[in-house]
């Protein structure tokens, strides 16, 4: 397969995807961060909670 081809076939497969509308994109944007965000606090208390039980543990 030439590069031309290549090009030709993928610029005709991008005209089949449905792209998100800006608002939807914006939308799945503040999803993705806020639930990030909210996973971060979640794995940093249980880490606050595990270091403080080992310290407890082993004397620390």
């Amino acid at each position: 397969m030439s590069i031309t081809s290549y090009i030709k076939e993928t610029r005709g497969e991008f005209k089949h995807v449905v792209w998100p509308t800006r608002r939807q994109a914006i939308a799945y944007t503040v999803a993705v961060i806020v639930i990030s965000v909210l996973a971060a606090y979640f794995l940093g208390a249980f880490d606050a909670l595990f270091q403080f039980i080992l310290g407890k543990l082993l004397g620390f």
